[in-house]
């Protein structure tokens, strides 16, 4: 099978290259990936940064030469202990090697995919969408009328958030750049804040929720637009440096939440079954609909993922897998 492959890490370092097609574990599936999302997670693994990740995912070189997690498509093959599944079946969800013609899928982390969407729809919501309905239902308890600021609204999670919180009637600010302000506005924002005119401080605070999924703001001045008894979600970790990334915020947050009346939560979300089928009923219903920004095709996965850093993207980047390999 034709899959996008790297050898080392670092930028600019994957080839379409013919490899082995995957063979499914007891509690796997192996998915025909029509299509698969390229997100920050992707680059972090590309990369290899921050550098303590390798620890992980392999110390000279990754593990796994496939990158990519989030993926649509139909399944292939089926585990001995699967009885979700069958061959066939439409899905979406979290894959080990996404970006492959083939890949491997727990079924714990795959769900059937929405109705009515496309599989390149499908594949820009499971990481995004599941990292914003975390972070808003879970760890911030959101409730009708809550006033939300979404920070980083245009991206691939923010634009998961902003439609999520404006379905469950909640006021919602979004903060992003000049360009993506009547994008936000579309996808159901009450008021937008241009960072590259105004500071946060700016908008119509306090917060009951303050979802940071991107931006280098001081954590001081993310509490300051906080409601004294609100709860403050920080996702991601894209502004820190080779050996933390962002894992300093989360430690920060963790040290200082049990002093503060405000709830300070850092937020590594887990793509799980149920919370894909929470996905699944949303899209279905219409209260969210994955914002596709681009899709590339297979061969040009090296400029996806430098256009997910450097293009300012609306929504979610996708490469499509094409369906006669």
């Amino acid at each position: 099978m034709k899959a996008v492959v790297q050898d080392v890490y670092g930028d600019d370092v994957l080839e379409l290259r013919d490899i082995e097609r995957p063979v499914p574990g007891p509690d796997e599936v192996v998915l025909r990936v029509h299509a698969a999302g390229v997100g920050p997670d992707v680059w972090h693994l590309v990369t290899g940064l921050p550098l303590p990740m390798r620890l992980v995912f392999g110390l000279r070189r990754p593990r796994n030469p496939v990158p990519g997690w989030d993926g649509a498509g139909e399944v292939a093959a089926v585990g001995t202990k699967v009885t979700r599944f069958k061959p066939g079946d439409a899905v979406f969800g979290q894959c080990r090697g996404s970006f492959a013609e083939f890949a491997r899928a727990k079924a714990a982390r795959i769900a059937p995919k929405p109705v009515g969407t496309t599989f390149e729809q499908a594949a820009a919501l499971p990481v995004s969408g599941v990292t914003a309905l975390q972070a808003l239902e879970g760890h911030g308890r959101m409730t009708d009328g809550q006033k939300v600021l979404i920070v980083g609204a245009s991206g691939g999670v923010g634009s998961f958030a902003v439609q999520l919180a404006a379905a469950r009637g909640a006021e919602v600010t979004g903060v992003c750049g000049t360009a993506a302000v009547p994008f936000v506005r579309s996808l159901g924002a009450r008021d937008v804040i241009d960072y590259t005119r105004d500071e946060i401080t700016a908008g119509p605070g306090p917060y009951d929720i303050v979802l940071n999924a991107a931006g280098n703001r001081p954590l001081a001045t993310l509490r300051r637009v906080l409601a004294p008894d609100g709860t403050l979600v920080h996702v991601g970790g894209e502004t820190g440096g080779r050996w933390n990334a962002g894992v300093g915020t989360q430690l920060r947050l963790a040290l200082l939440s049990p002093l503060q009346r405000q709830t300070l939560r850092g937020l590594v979300a887990s793509v799980r079954h149920e919370d894909l089928l929470a996905l699944k009923t949303l899209v279905e219903e219409g209260a969210v609909a994955p914002v596709v920004d681009r899709t590339f095709p297979m061969e040009e996965a090296v400029a996806a993922v430098r256009h997910l850093r450097t293009g300012h993207p609306r929504g979610k980047v996708v490469l499509g897998i094409p369906l006669d390999g």
